[in-house]
């Protein structure tokens, strides 16, 4: 008996030493206001608003640490080496689903806009998406498209109608597809609120839909380059990003939210 304890003592070190060596020794994180992110080390999707956001809350920049996906850095807080994850609160939703050991600290951040991004100065582009969402809105299309994703899921799934007319070409999208429920692969195929709002705008307009997979922060540079013609990856409107696109009426509204260790 008495070996076995010291067996078992022996394993329990090891395992200590393990989890220090490989940095993945867990703390308890009490996250309730934004304060207490000042001292954290935050996981954040590069160029999101979440990362914006959390680079003026910090005490230092070293604090912030980048994925190219949302899962990323979901994956990283759940093995311990990080603190948080600050995300928006839809995606965030998702990844607790999925992780039962996660849990979501909201109601810090502000309310946001979301706003489908267009080339700065083509008010012909601008105007006819904006023409697009308002019709869309008041046949309650749009509500229906975000509720299928967002509330009663499954409930309606958007289809383009019967011999719509896309005679004018073809309409290229930006996205990030790594923001379920907005955009997220699905098999082959990139699906998610904006790509029905933007199928449904497009079919309005008289346009097919290609959309164009890429990092969220080459969004905006591809749109400025003219490789895409807008973009839709559950895009903030923030003055910063004014300064180079031009946003369309929102569609939807949502905020950030902090993802923690149970």
């Amino acid at each position: 008996m008495k070996m076995k304890k010291v067996v078992a003592a022996a394993l329990a070190a090891m395992c200590v030493v393990s989890m220090a060596a490989c940095g993945s020794e867990k703390k308890e994180v009490t996250v309730s206001t934004q304060d207490d992110l000042k001292t954290l080390t935050i996981g954040v999707q590069q160029g999101t608003t979440g990362d914006l956001t959390c680079s003026d809350i910090v005490n230092q920049e070293s604090q912030i640490k980048r994925y190219p996906k949302g899962a990323a850095a979901v994956q990283a807080l759940k093995t311990g080496k990080l603190d948080c994850v600050v995300i928006d609160t839809q995606p965030a939703e998702k990844f607790v689903q999925k992780n039962d050991d996660l849990k979501i600290v909201s109601d810090l951040f502000e309310d946001e806009q979301y706003a489908i991004c267009v080339k700065k100065g083509n008010t012909e582009l601008l105007e006819s998406m904006n023409q697009a969402l308002a019709e869309l809105k008041s046949e309650g299309t749009l509500d229906k498209i975000i509720n299928n994703y967002i509330g009663e899921v499954g409930s309606y799934q958007y289809e383009s109608p019967e011999n719509v007319d896309h005679s004018k070409g073809e309409l290229v999208m930006a996205t990030n597809a790594e923001f379920e429920p907005y955009e997220y692969h699905d098999g082959d195929s990139i699906v998610g609120i904006d790509v029905d709002i933007a199928t449904a705008i497009c079919d309005k307009m008289g346009y097919s839909l290609k959309v164009e997979d890429m990092e969220f922060d080459s969004i905006l540079p591809s749109i400025e380059a003219g490789k895409a013609d807008f973009g839709a990856a559950g895009m903030t409107v923030t003055e910063e990003r004014k300064q180079n696109v031009d946003f369309t009426d929102t569609y939807a509204n949502a905020s950030q939210v902090v993802i923690v260790r149970k």
